[in-house]
C-alpha cells in the first residue's frame, strides 16, 4: 500500500457510504457487488485487470504482477456466470500479500474464502468452471471502466458491507478527510436523535 494510503488508513476506519457522498457521489461501483461477508472491508490501491468473458487465466497473471497491498479490480465482460476465484487463488494471493479482490462476476468456493478472511467482493457466487486461454484478450493495470466509473491503477478503493467506491488518486486524501468530518457531524445527530430530537426539524425538512 502507498505510504500515503497507509497514512489515510491509520486515520481511521470510515463507511463507503459516507465517502460517496463527502466525494460528491461518485465512483461507486455496480451495487451488485458486495462481499462474501459483512465483516470484509477494502482500504488501498486499485490494480485493474480486464478479463476475458468465462477465463481466470489473467486473473492468474494479476496475482504475481499487482504489488502487496494492492487490490485486485476485474472487470471479466459481463459475463458474470462463472466462479473465476476459487481457493487456490485466495492462497496464492495471501502469499503475494494482495489486499484483496473486486469482481464483477463470480467466485467460487466461497465459504473458504470467508473462513480465510482475504476480502473478496464478487456480483455473485458461482461454480461454473472457466477457461485458461493464451490467446484470450486482457489486460493488467490499464484502466478498466464499470459503467460510469473508471478505475486507473493507484485509485483508493474502499468497501464495506454497502459496497465499494472508487476514488481517484489524486483526490483521495481530500475525500477522505471530508467523509471523516461527515461522519463527526453526523454523530452529533445521533446523539440528538437519542435524546428524542426529530429529523424533520434538526435538518428543518417540511
Amino acid at each position: 500500500m502507498p505510504q500515503d494510503y497507509k497514512a489515510l488508513a491509520e486515520a481511521g476506519e470510515i463507511g463507503v457510504a459516507s465517502l460517496y457522498e463527502a466525494a460528491g457521489k461518485i465512483g461507486a461501483l455496480p451495487s451488485a457487488i458486495k462481499p462474501l461477508t459483512p465483516n470484509f472491508r477494502l482500504f488501498g490501491p486499485a490494480f485493474p485487470v480486464q478479463s476475458p468473458p468465462a477465463d481466470n487465466l489473467w486473473l492468474h497473471r494479476a496475482i504475481y504482477e499487482a504489488a502487496p497491498g494492492d487490490i485486485l479490480i476485474v472487470h471479466v465482460g459481463d459475463h458474470h456466470e462463472a466462479g473465476y476465484w476459487g481457493e487456490v487463488m485466495t492462497t496464492a494471493a495471501i502469499s503475494q500479500k494482495l489486499g484483496g479482490l473486486v469482481i464483477d462476476g463470480g467466485v467460487r468456493d466461497s465459504q473458504r474464502l470467508i473462513e480465510v478472511g482475504f476480502p473478496v467482493f464478487s456480483r455473485t457466487i458461482c461454480i461454473r468452471g472457466t477457461v485458461k486461454d493464451p490467446k484470450g484478450e486482457g489486460s493488467l493495470g490499464t484502466p478498466v471502466r464499470f459503467g460510469d466509473v473508471v478505475v486507473h491503477r493507484g485509485d483508493l478503493v474502499v468497501g464495506d458491507a454497502d459496497g465499494v467506491v472508487i476514488i481517484p488518486a489524486e483526490l483521495a486524501e481530500e475525500y477522505v478527510a471530508k467523509a471523516h468530518a461527515r461522519e463527526e457531524v453526523e454523530a452529533k445527530v445521533m446523539a440528538r436523535l437519542a435524546k428524542g430530537e426529530r429529523t424533520l426539524d434538526i435538518f428543518n425538512l417540511k
